[in-house]
């Protein structure tokens, strides 16, 4: 009995043919080249009854081919001689060069066995890219040998607060557990490395110049109250201590950020740019300063002002900064990739000022948010983003012009973990959805979500293989 062909993300075009091709090993004795008449990111798997060809425009576009004819090979059959692979002729692409997903191990620190299981996941389904948050208020989890502290103090927290924060709330519970763990420059490299091998590019976040509070906890000049010994956050929300813009601290950013650029050879630097309160700037007699020297008319444009500084570094080792929207609003860099988080409106004011855009709204893919019933599911931050939302996701927004839709580089998914202590809880959060999502990022065919779940139920046995949690389907 023939099983049916289960492959997610689903391929540009896949035409069932006539008739089967025996192999008593299918795997090894498809014929795999790299050809010239397919674009690079293209590939095509033809099975006739004589054999299997994977060919592609080159060397990445085979690890895709690879990926999909490994999900074909579970729809082949036991007959005398081998295995029954069906004829198939599959022709594909991604419609998007970034296709990405986000983990924040700042908040909850993860092993870094669990983070090489995720980018087995990413490769599965031909995601590309992991993005790295690497520090918060609540920890900073990257090693760097010009300053121990930010780990031997900024990545240990005494406790953490217990429950959900609510808005305006100033009493909290804590659970009396420390918390903590980094990762070693080596550590990284391997990350990196394994990631590579996959396919995939790692992306490191060193969110500035808010949610630094870890980093003004190991060192306090940091700070605009150098004489308050801060601890490292125990609770959630945004932090009202962002660093001071004093030249010694732009100096301890651009030295980070060498170190950070000797760990990660990918092109893109995540500099964060969200949320950052500008109150203690207004409060500070040597911001006001700085302020007037530059003769900008508010602190909060003391911003972009430091990001530029310290972005400079990025340039001159020939790397592209990447920021969270509101560093549109800041005066960046031109050349700033921008991940619109706020909204798909973000992503549209992004492209028509010129930026290259990832697609990163917060409404249909950040699995932080519920999944079903808040009452029976685990906690989340709010919100409610089941998979049927996830995957009906519109990656380009409307209104855009043709050249404004060329600015859309990509999509991506984000898991914050204020409310996911380990890689139980972000695996039950982050699948099946990462599988819807993958449908969109790759620009799978839409079909009915019906015809999704068909092919999404036997693809859960893959992710169980790769021994990661999901969320069964209900």
């Amino acid at each position: 009995m023939s099983v049916p062909i289960s492959i997610v993300p689903a391929p540009r075009d896949l035409v069932a043919e006539e008739g089967q091709w025996v192999s008593s090993d299918p795997d090894a004795e498809a014929v795999r080249t790299v050809v010239d008449n397919l674009g690079e990111t293209e590939y095509r798997i033809d099975v006739t009854p004589d054999g299997a060809r994977l060919s592609a425009g080159s060397n990445e576009a085979l690890r895709y081919a690879e990926q999909t004819y490994r999900q074909l090979l579970d729809s082949a059959s036991p007959v005398e001689g081998g295995l029954a692979v069906p004829a198939v002729r599959i022709e594909d692409a991604p419609q998007f060069g970034w296709r990405g997903m986000m983990l924040d191990v700042a908040r909850h620190f993860m092993p870094k066995e669990f983070v090489l299981r995720v980018i087995d996941v990413l490769a599965l389904h031909r995601l590309n890219v992991l993005h790295l948050h690497l520090t918060d208020d609540q920890g900073w989890r990257v090693q760097i040998e010009a300053y121990p502290k930010l780990t031997e103090v900024g990545a240990w927290r005494p406790e953490t607060m217990i429950g959900k924060m609510s808005h305006g709330q100033t009493d909290f519970e804590y659970d009396g557990t420390r918390h903590g763990g980094f990762y070693t420059k080596d550590d990284l490299r391997e990350i990196v490395a394994y990631a590579a091998d996959r396919g995939i590019t790692v992306v490191p976040e060193i969110d500035l110049p808010g949610h630094m509070q870890a980093a003004i906890a190991a060192y306090p000049e940091l700070g605009n109250n150098p004489d308050t010994q801060l601890g490292v956050r125990q609770i959630w929300g945004i932090s009202e201590d962002v660093l001071n813009v004093s030249d010694e601290t732009i100096d301890f950013v651009r030295t980070v950020l060498r170190e950070v650029l000797e760990i990660f050879p990918g092109p893109y630097i995540h500099l964060g740019g969200d949320e950052c309160p500008a109150n203690q700037w207004r409060e500070s007699l040597a911001a006001k300063t700085r302020q007037d020297d530059l003769e900008l008319t508010d602190a909060g444009q003391l911003q972009g002002w430091f990001t530029a500084q310290v972005a400079s570094v990025l340039a001159e080792n020939g790397r592209r900064l990447v920021g969270w929207d509101e560093m549109v609003e800041t005066d960046c860099p031109k050349d700033a990739v921008i991940m619109a988080w706020r909204g798909p409106d973000r992503g549209e004011i992004a492209a028509k000022a010129g930026h290259d855009v990832v697609m990163a709204p917060s409404q249909s893919v950040y699995f932080d948010y519920y999944q079903g019933d808040p009452e029976t599911e685990p906690l989340a931050i709010g919100n409610f983003t089941p998979l049927e939302k996830v995957y009906d996701f519109e990656v380009i927004p409307a209104g855009l012009t043709a050249e404004e839709e060329a600015r859309i580089i990509g999509t991506q998914c984000q898991v914050w973990t204020e409310y996911m202590e380990g890689p139980e809880q972000v695996g039950y959060m982050l699948l099946p959805r990462l599988s819807a999502f993958a449908e969109r990022a790759w620009g799978s065919p839409r079909t009915s979500y019906e015809d999704f779940l068909t092919r999404l139920r036997p693809h859960l046995a893959r992710i169980e293989a790769l021994g990661l949690n999901y969320r069964p389907l209900d």
